[in-house]
This record gives C-alpha cells, sequence and structure tokens, in this order.
C-alpha cells in the first residue's frame, strides 16, 4: 500500500483526535522532535560512523526511529496549518531550480 503524506497528515490527526487525547503543544512537539532526531543520530553515529553500539542500543530500529521523525513532524504541520504536500513540491521545485546545475559542476562531486 502507498501511503500519500496528506493520506498520512489525515491518518496522524484522526490517531490523535481519537486515541492521543489531543496534540501536545507546539512547543512541546517541537522538543520532542528534537529528541527524535537525536535518536536517529545515535544510531547513524554507531551503524555508519565510528562510535560503537552499547548492548541496549542493539535492538534500536533505525526505520522505526525515522517514522517517530516523522510523526511528531506531521504533528507539527498539522498544528501550524502546513499542507506537507504542497510544501514539499515548493521546496523541491526551489532546489531544482536554484541547484540545476550546482552539482554537475561540483569538482568535490
Amino acid at each position: 500500500m502507498s501511503l500519500t503524506i496528506e493520506e498520512a497528515q489525515k491518518q496522524v490527526d484522526q490517531w490523535i483526535q481519537t486515541i492521543g487525547v489531543r496534540y501536545f503543544n507546539e512547543l512541546t512537539n517541537t522538543a520532542i522532535l528534537m529528541e527524535e532526531v537525536g535518536e536517529v543520530a545515535r544510531i547513524m553515529a554507531r551503524k555508519y560512523g565510528e562510535q560503537s553500539f552499547k548492548k541496549t542500543d542493539e535492538t534500536i530500529d533505525l526505520a522505526d526511529e525515522m517514522a517517530d521523525v516523522m510523526w511528531v513532524l506531521i504533528c507539527l504541520a498539522n498544528q501550524t496549518g502546513i499542507n506537507l504536500t504542497e510544501a514539499f513540491e515548493r521546496n523541491m521545485a526551489k532546489k531544482t531550480k536554484r541547484d540545476s546545475t550546482r552539482h554537475l559542476e561540483n569538482p568535490k562531486l
């Protein structure tokens, strides 16, 4: 099953309204987002970087942690009235216009 960003936003909102009771406020969700991003960073530093896993880290699921980041980001988008599909499309257009030759001309790449 493919899930659109719009459907994900609706699913999260439905879950919040029925199971989650209410959204945490925007500042709380921003702090939670930073915490979740930190958990992804921790896994990345151990799996792809030079840090080693502790016994307690070995069962952590990177995909699940990335989904946690998406969840909280979607909560913030819903709370602030942002349509993430439209925002993503605008962002892709911006990057495409701005970077149309930048990376191709970068000798470091």
